[in-house]
């Protein structure tokens, strides 16, 4: 996943709506029609919103007989992962740096105030 579709994807999963859809994904593959049943919106607006996961490449989807089975992207999973994890390698590096550069001469009672 390059950056624009990192930004996208993380355009994409600002909605809460489409999070929840997202994250419902990740537990198996569902047609349109189940993610509808459990959300209070319409079937049309689902499919909306898995259009828009769909474009920011986080999903896709495959026909099953007369339905549209969705999915999460693995590949994308891992690019978003990736992405998140140099945030935490960089706060953890900063996290370091700061913790060694603490001066180590404090006596242990100047330690316990």
């Amino acid at each position: 996943m390059h950056t624009y579709q990192q930004e996208r994807a993380l355009q994409a999963l600002g909605d809460p709506t489409r999070r929840e859809i997202f994250e419902r994904l990740t537990d198996g593959p569902l047609a349109v029609g189940q993610l509808a049943q459990q959300f209070p919106i319409s079937r049309p607006a689902v499919s909306q919103h898995l259009k828009v996961l769909k474009d920011a490449g986080l999903v896709f989807d495959r026909p099953s007989g007369t339905r549209r089975v969705y999915q999460v992207d693995p590949a994308a999973v891992a690019a978003l992962r990736e992405y998140f994890d140099s945030f935490w390698g960089q706060a953890l590096a900063s996290f370091q740096a700061v913790a060694e550069s603490a001066p180590d001469d404090l006596s242990p009672d100047e330690e316990r105030k």
